[in-house]
């Protein structure tokens, strides 16, 4: 999985919730700087949440910028030692509604490597993705939202329904229309039956 561009997150638009993949920190970087950065150059607030290294070590790749804000896992997905999925939904549509308000776009970014450690709350994790699709849609011009995956991180099974919770996906370089993805109600309802 070699090939990333600031093409892919050129071609995103408002309302966007893309998974993409990656293997180790280096390909994440080559996907989440050019993210951010496009989304500063366009006049976005963005917003980036990491795992692998500190959140100081991204904004020097990115660039210090006022709208930038990086933070890292623990403070954001598990403040306590723990995922609350239902305070993360609420962080994330006030940060929408916020934008809403404003007019604006936040540009989101969520290394999601932390769930693959055994913390309370991580069985959430891919019930959380889909509710993520409706906080979205509730607001589709208020955010593009990309989460990041290292597959040497995940099982097969988590990366299948990370496909099915994510209405696009980057791979290979490219911004695709996810044809595994199912809508979060039916999705939900599958996981809950």
């Amino acid at each position: 999985m070699t090939q990333t561009t600031a093409e892919p997150a050129s071609r995103l638009d408002r309302g966007d919730h893309v998974c993409a993949f990656y293997r180790g920190r280096g390909e994440r970087d080559e996907l989440l700087v050019p993210y951010l950065a496009d989304g500063l150059e366009a006049g976005q607030r963005c917003l980036a949440i990491v795992d692998s290294g500190a959140p100081e070590e991204l904004v020097a790749a990115v660039g210090a910028a006022d709208g930038l804000a990086v933070h890292s896992s623990g403070e954001v997905y598990l403040p306590g030692g723990a995922f609350d999925m239902d305070n993360m939904l609420d962080f994330y549509a006030a940060a929408l509604d916020d934008m809403v308000e404003q007019g604006g776009c936040i540009r989101t970014a969520g290394e999601m490597s932390w769930a693959s450690n055994d913390v309370p709350g991580a069985a959430d994790l891919l019930t959380y993705e889909a509710r993520v699709n409706q906080v979205l849609a509730a607001r589709p011009s208020a955010a593009i939202s990309m989460c990041l995956y290292d597959v040497e991180r995940f099982d097969g099974e988590v990366i299948v329904g990370v496909l099915r919770t994510h209405p696009k996906a980057v791979l290979a370089g490219q911004v695709l229309d996810n044809p595994f993805y199912i809508e979060p109600e039916a999705f939900i309802e599958q996981r809950a039956g």
